[in-house]
């Protein structure tokens, strides 16, 4: 007798998705997370004598934040490395429980991502004028990006304001200079926001206060900026690129360049739905929802990856 086609057919493993073409971020509390057969599954912990099972698509999954009361075993790991999936620990809500609480994540160890990103990046690096005019690249895209997100929203930057940062990024001779036209910038666009909403604001991170309006919406830019370092710590694992080798921020502080990735999309993603939906006093799990629902239709990810792809490739910037 013959054997059944059904029987011959070995296993398949379904081929994973592109990072940078990935839909799906979780961010999960007081859960735990397992395999279950060859599925990753989390489990809420609700006391209910059945919990709920629901699947996590690591295939088509860029990365995970595990918050307050969450759990994971080895085997769950074990299937998000093999989906090249990267697995963060936060704090309740989404953000730090402290505001100085530096950034963990799991990258999966494999040696099959690119070398030549790393290769370009170190040679311009350990150049110091080439750092800093990696720096400056990193700034104009940023102010590019937003000013392109504001737009679409009907939000307006005043002209003189672009022209003031913009000609704060060219004229600086080392990056206390850039971090001093940063920092304006960033105060700037709170303030126009606060304008907008109507809102007395001042930026406090990790308050974790939700007292006021003002409260909510420090605490959604600390959830949604935690979104984003996840966006850049993924693009950057992708590539290749260290974290340790920042380019504006913390020289000294480990992970630094996911700040400094982080940055170029906080202000157009994060920024303007923190202000929306603080001023509704929001839930958290709807700010979430859309700002990754928003992350994944600005195609994000794909961005990152391919600004970081054109400057680490360069072998000379313009200062």
């Amino acid at each position: 007798m013959k054997t059944s086609d059904n029987n011959q057919l070995k296993k398949v493993r379904p081929r994973a998705v592109m990072l940078s073409k990935r839909a799906n971020v979780f961010y999960l509390e007081r859960a735990r997370v397992m395999q279950v057969d060859d599925r990753v599954v989390y489990l809420t912990e609700t006391g209910a004598e059945i919990e709920s099972m629901f699947n996590i698509p690591d295939k088509n999954t860029a990365f995970l934040l595990l918050g307050k009361g969450t759990s994971i075993t080895d085997a769950a790991i074990r299937k998000f490395a093999e989906s090249n999936v990267l697995v963060g620990f936060c704090g309740s809500g989404g953000s730090p429980l402290f505001g100085a609480l530096d950034i963990t994540f799991l990258a999966p160890q494999d040696e099959y991502r690119p070398t030549q990103y790393m290769q370009g990046w170190m040679s311009q690096w350990l150049n110091e004028a080439q750092r800093l005019a990696l720096a400056k690249e990193f700034l104009m895209a940023r102010v590019n990006w937003t000013l392109e997100q504001w737009d679409a929203r009907g939000l307006v930057a005043p002209d003189s304001l672009i022209d003031r940062f913009e000609r704060g990024i060219r004229q600086a001779q080392d990056t206390p200079h850039l971090l001093a036209a940063e920092a304006m910038w960033a105060k700037d666009l709170y303030k126009l926001l606060a304008r907008q909403f109507k809102l007395e604001f001042r930026r406090e991170e990790g308050k974790r206060s939700k007292e006021t309006i003002a409260d909510g919406v420090n605490g959604f830019l600390d959830h949604g900026n935690y979104i984003a370092y996840g966006y850049a710590a993924t693009a950057l694992h992708g590539l290749g690129i260290p974290f340790a080798l920042p380019v504006l921020h913390g020289k000294t502080r480990r992970g630094a360049l996911v700040f400094d990735v982080a940055d170029i999309i906080k202000d157009g993603l994060v920024m303007p739905l923190a202000f929306e939906y603080g001023s509704k006093r929001s839930k958290d799990n709807v700010f979430r929802a859309d700002l990754i629902q928003t992350a994944q239709e600005k195609g994000v990810l794909d961005f990152l990856m391919g600004f970081l792809s054109e400057v680490a490739v360069k072998t000379k910037l313009s200062q």
